[in-house]
């Protein structure tokens, strides 16, 4: 009882962590500039104004934001096929499924901050990386561990 517990408080970290990753302003940052993956906010007379993301490719941005949404929602869908198995699958089996679900979220988000490192600031030598750029590793790593741990789980036969 207490492993179910822990894996259902790392997917849902995991869901966490990617939403803020996709949603939050800080995948690059300067003393003066925010990007996201939507928008763009520049510092002017002390007050932050919303720009659109100008100078950057439209494909590659698209496909980050792509699959970053795709992430999100494997993660989410993951989690509910989960909760759905626990009371349908047999005794026995393993949560192949769920595990499958949790890759493709694993694979989206690696491909999205993949995408991101190497085609949108390659060339920029002022500013850095934020926290959601941070935190989209994190949740790769995170998916990447739950889909293993999925595809290695057996419901027990009590």
């Amino acid at each position: 009882m207490l492993v179910l517990a822990g894996i259902i408080v790392l997917h849902i970290t995991t869901i966490i962590l990617l939403l803020v990753a996709t949603i939050d302003n800080a995948w690059w940052v300067t003393d003066t500039v925010s990007t996201d993956l939507w928008s763009r906010l520049e510092l002017s007379n002390s007050v932050w104004h919303y720009t659109n993301l100008k100078n950057y490719p439209e494909e590659y941005l698209q496909t980050v934001q792509a699959t970053s949404v795709l992430a999100c929602i494997f993660a989410i869908l993951a989690l509910f096929v989960f909760v759905a198995q626990l009371f349908t699958l047999p005794k026995g089996q393993r949560f192949t499924f769920t595990g499958i679900l949790q890759l493709i979220a694993c694979l989206s988000i690696m491909i999205a901050a993949s995408i991101y490192t190497a085609e949108l600031h390659a060339t920029d030598t002022e500013g850095g990386y934020g926290h959601s750029y941070v935190l989209a590793w994190i949740s790769f790593v995170l998916t990447f561990l739950l889909a293993v741990i999925y595809l290695v789980l057996r419901k027990k036969s009590e």
